[in-house]
């Protein structure tokens, strides 16, 4: 098996169709964009069996003065998961792990990670279910989680409802009731959703995720059919509150918005949940999404609302360097540059 360095045409050509491993920031021109509002280095590697690319993984390598750092994904963007992907041509599971074992050897070798002055963090994708052999070269693995309701199989927004708290149904069903109006909007919209995050981050003295320029560049890079803005207006057109989702191959992300906000009497994070859930069991444009992923159930505070959407917990993986010395770079890092995220 040979593990070459790929551009991003090549990258494109190798990615899979489908595959509930493959994240949404994988999308080569979503890439291009970390590329572009990123100082490190992307290096784009894929396992080659003869012409087929068989497994894939990109990073962001960056030399400081305390070091270099090897990220997947790149800090400070607002990306949840990058990391492998592994796409073998058969069903074997000793030939998916074969695959899985030489990319990360010949990844690891080629960045040079057993360098006592290099630090490495990777977050895996969701489905991504075998990161031993990062542990076998001596890298720290510990699982975090999201939770993802299952949509495969759903009719309609009551199917999808089927599980979720009585609570939560109640008022979501009351979106019919209400004149609220509830669309999808442009990247206008989306930078309105935006500043609802940043005001978010701040009430929690901390920042915001990404910045305006790299989401502006981001989604007039990627297909329409790569991201949504749901805005909720009153009838006046007023704006409430608003959901940036993103889609993957197989996977809706709940990824920036959804700031608290009520509407007589009821949540407007609840209503905008609803018609994306709508949208995604019935709009023909959206069915290969068979989940909604709600990005995270690692934040205690968060988990008592999201636990009513009834998802399954699905763990994902974080690798990244060891030892009381990786434990000292890391804080050199973060007063050189900020927070490691």
């Amino acid at each position: 098996m040979d593990i070459e360095r790929l551009d991003l045409e090549e990258w494109d050509s190798a990615l899979p169709a489908s595959g509930t491993a493959v994240e949404a920031f994988h999308d080569p021109d979503a890439l291009a964009v970390l590329d572009a509002h990123t100082d490190a280095e992307m290096r784009l590697y894929g396992a080659f069996k003869g012409q087929q690319a068989v497994g894939l993984l990109p990073v962001f390598v960056e030399v400081k003065a305390v070091g270099r750092t090897v990220f997947s994904p790149p800090v400070s963007m607002g990306v949840p998961r990058l990391g492998p992907v592994i796409d073998p041509n058969s069903p074997k599971r000793r030939k998916w792990e074969r695959i899985n074992a030489e990319l990360a050897a010949g990844v690891l070798a080629d960045l040079e990670v057993d360098r006592r002055s290099t630090l490495f963090r990777m977050t895996c994708p969701v489905g991504y279910d075998d990161p031993r052999p990062y542990g076998w070269n001596d890298l720290s693995v510990e699982p975090e989680f999201t939770y993802v309701v299952d949509l495969e199989g759903c009719a309609d927004v009551e199917d999808a409802m089927a599980g979720f708290s009585k609570s939560l149904r109640n008022e979501m069903r009351r979106y019919d009731e209400l004149d609220l109006r509830i669309e999808t909007e442009g990247i206008d919209a989306a930078l309105r959703i935006y500043d609802d995050v940043v005001d978010q981050y701040a009430e929690y003295d901390d920042e915001a995720p990404m910045t305006k320029p790299f989401l502006r560049d981001l989604l007039a890079t990627l297909d329409d059919d790569r991201w949504r803005a749901y805005v909720a207006r009153t009838p006046d057109g007023d704006y409430e509150s608003g959901i940036l989702t993103l889609f993957s191959n197989d996977l809706a992300y709940y990824w920036q918005g959804g700031v608290a906000s009520s509407y007589e009497g009821v949540s407007v994070n609840n209503l905008l949940h609803h018609q994306i859930l709508d949208d995604i069991v019935t709009d023909s444009e959206l069915e290969s999404i068979t989940g909604y992923d709600l990005v995270g159930a690692n934040t205690e505070r968060l988990c008592e609302y999201k636990g009513k959407f009834n998802g399954k917990l699905r763990p994902y993986y974080v690798v990244e360097s060891s030892g009381l010395e990786m434990q000292m770079a890391k804080m050199a890092y973060q007063r050189v540059s900020g927070s490691l995220k």
